[in-house]
């Protein structure tokens, strides 16, 4: 089964509220088998609603909206709808004393103008809304399926969960069948390299797909199959994925939302060793990422946050002639910050980084996005320059990635 969601609101065009419901109804669809093809955002407006509305029916004959349910003005889906269907709205009692109910709970009593949520469609089917006061609504009829959920986040998931899918799984009929996604993170590689390590994957994990998602930590990998049996589904993609891991080498590093700060703090803890930080250009990022993970104060001993060159000396021990004779961001600062941080918080392993974030401050020699880092375990050191792209956030956020990535080469 395929279908479209409409996601309606004024205020996810002008760009205040992100469009979550979307991509939850999408989830939650691909779990049992329903294929969202397309996704569309209306502003508040009855002619919009209803052009778009009418538009997806035309294509796929179903349609999910969420928004304008509400008590205002501005809340006019059910008319666009109750208009495409030929289903005039009617005052419906049974809405309306469950509405009174809810509103006496919080010791309220609802407005004149709550009235027009108990309106509905004909021979619309009222999806009772337990967590708010907008009741979602299925409308089948010779134009298509329309289902109208509210807008409220939470509202729209419980009633997609209890109301809505188990009716389109039993409206589809026959065995069930998924579209289930597993995504395979990378790191260190760009994404032209990557795709040539893996050759041929796309032929050999047929009938599922392969997507490159590119981001400033790394490229993730996504296998999906669509429209599988459930165990046919998972069986392909753990065998899509052993093959990804193996194309892709050291490279890998977990799936789906693994998080590169984790696994460093999991690899260090089956070894035994504790870590420390010596930042410069990332201020404290790469601390933050690994402070994010529950339980990693039994790893992560602390860090400097070196920015000043005077900390450098005074707080790493990174002596002033290296500092005048080879500048901050140097191979020869970088390893000297590495062995400070191992020392100052006696710890077996330190990594260090060093570099220029921009906008400003690069030079022909040494261009904005050079990055030094450099990790000591115990007496060994070991240093690397790596050349950064984008913004100074950008530049920052892929520094401190980076730095995790060496932490965690050095672990393995």
């Amino acid at each position: 089964m395929q279908i479209e969601v409409l996601t309606i609101g004024t205020e996810l065009l002008l760009g205040f509220t992100l469009d979550s419901n979307g991509a939850e109804i999408a989830r939650s669809l691909a779990n049992v088998g329903v294929r969202v093809v397309r996704r569309t955002s209306v502003g508040d407006r009855g002619e919009e609603i209803r052009d778009a509305i009418r538009d997806a029916l035309g294509r796929t004959g179903a349609v999910i909206t969420t928004g304008g349910l509400g008590p205002t003005h501005d809340d006019v889906t059910k008319n666009a709808v109750a208009d495409l269907f030929s289903a005039p709205l009617e005052f419906d009692a049974d809405v309306w004393q469950a509405l009174v109910d809810r509103f006496a709970k919080l010791g309220r009593v609802p407005a004149e103008s709550n009235r027009v949520q108990a309106q509905v469609p004909r021979g619309a089917t009222v999806l009772p809304n337990r967590w708010g006061t907008a009741p979602g609504l299925w409308l089948e009829g010779a134009a298509g399926l329309a289902v109208l959920l509210p807008g409220v986040p939470r509202e729209m998931r419980k009633l997609l969960g209890h109301e809505v899918v188990p009716r389109l799984v039993a409206r589809a009929g026959g065995p069930r069948r998924v579209i289930r996604s597993v995504v395979v993170r990378t790191t260190g590689i760009p994404e032209s390299t990557l795709a040539e390590r893996l050759g041929d994957v796309d032929e050999r994990v047929a009938p599922l797909t392969l997507a490159y998602l590119p981001g400033y930590d790394g490229v993730d990998l996504r296998l999906t199959a669509w429209a599988l049996p459930p165990d046919e589904a998972d069986g392909r993609l753990r065998a899509g994925a052993e093959l990804l891991w193996a194309r892709a080498g050291d490279h890998a590093y977990g799936e789906d939302d693994a998080d590169l700060a984790a696994v460093v703090l999991a690899a260090a803890r089956s070894r035994g060793l504790r870590i420390a930080v010596a930042e410069s250009c990332t201020g404290g990022l790469i601390g933050k990422r690994l402070t994010d993970t529950p339980g990693s104060s039994e790893v992560f001993a602390g860090g400097v946050i070196a920015y000043d060159d005077r900390l450098k000396t005074g707080a790493l021990g990174v002596p002033e002639a290296l500092l005048r004779a080879h500048g901050a961001v140097s191979e020869e600062v970088a390893r000297a910050m590495a062995v400070g941080g191992a020392e100052r918080f006696g710890v077996e392993l330190a990594v260090s980084v060093t570099g220029i974030a921009g906008p400003a401050g690069g030079t022909e020699a040494k261009p904005v996005g050079t990055v030094w880092l450099a990790t000591a375990l115990r007496d060994e050191v070991e240093a690397v320059r790596v050349m950064l792209p984008g913004s100074r956030a950008e530049i920052r956020a892929r520094a401190a990635q980076a730095a995790l990535s060496l932490l965690r080469r050095r672990l393995r």
